[in-house]
Parts: C-alpha cells; sequence; structure tokens
C-alpha cells in the first residue's frame, strides 16, 4: 500500500469514527490514570473502501464496538497507549457473541475495533474488559445499546 492510500485510509477512518462517535452522546470511564471511551455504531457508518482496507465487515445486520485507551500525562497532555481488549455482546436471553478486536494503530490514534451482528431494534448488553496495564486489573464496562437496520 502506498504512502497516499495508507494516509487516505487513516483520514477516513478517524473521519468516520469521529462522526459516529460524535453522533452519540460521550461514553468514556475515567479514573485520574486512564481515560477509556467506547461506542458501538452500524458497521454500514464507515466506508467500504476503509472497511476493505482495515479488513472490516460492513453489513445492516452487523455493528462495531470503538475503544480507544488514554493515558493522563503528567502534564495534562493524553497518550494513546495499547490495551488487552475483549467483549461480548448478548440480548435480552443471554445469548452472547465474543467479539475478536483488532487494533488499527495511526501513530497519534490507537483504536481497538470488535464487531458483532444484530436483529432489527435488538436491544444488547455490551460487556467490555480494557486491560491498559497487564499488571493492573482490567477495567470492566457495561452498557445497552438498541440497534436498528439501516
Amino acid at each position: 500500500m502506498n504512502l497516499i492510500t495508507t494516509t487516505l485510509t487513516r483520514l477516513l477512518l478517524s473521519v468516520t469514527l469521529l462522526f459516529s462517535t460524535a453522533a452519540l452522546a460521550e461514553q468514556m470511564v475515567a479514573d485520574g490514570r486512564y481515560e477509556i471511551h467506547y461506542n458501538a455504531f452500524n458497521s454500514s457508518f464507515i466506508t467500504p473502501e476503509v472497511a476493505q482496507l482495515n479488513n472490516i465487515t460492513r453489513s445492516k445486520y452487523r455493528a462495531l464496538v470503538n475503544v480507544s485507551v488514554l493515558r493522563l500525562e503528567d502534564d495534562g497532555s493524553k497518550t494513546p497507549v495499547t490495551a488487552i481488549v475483549n467483549g461480548q455482546a448478548a440480548n435480552l436471553l443471554g445469548q452472547a457473541q465474543q467479539m475478536e478486536f483488532q487494533k488499527i494503530d495511526e501513530g497519534n490514534a490507537l483504536y481497538y475495533i470488535g464487531s458483532f451482528r444484530f436483529t432489527e431494534e435488538e436491544r444488547l448488553k455490551i460487556s467490555l474488559n480494557v486491560q491498559p496495564d497487564p499488571n493492573q486489573p482490567a477495567y470492566s464496562i457495561e452498557f445497552e445499546q438498541t440497534f436498528y437496520v439501516d
């Protein structure tokens, strides 16, 4: 992949993730050491080009979870950090789908993307474990969201 294609891919993914984040209320946990930002959205929000370049499956019946972890520095700045991320999406009957997260590293930004299937107007409980420091316990995050076919 040449430099122009790589740069374009990163720009498209960043813009898509930015707009999908802005469309939802900010979802974040913070403890003074880290900020963990997360959201879930339909995979069809990602352009076909960005999905193909990042091996993301687009479907009107598939959603994505986006997680990013920032370390809070002493000077007040925030630095993206790697983390161990795993999770699941479960329906009201307790049927769960495990998510495998892929890391997308843009140098100055770092995202973890996981996906799962849903049906029309399905309410799912998303459970995440995010571990920025392998020597410390993971952060447990849970939220519910209703998904609609696009």
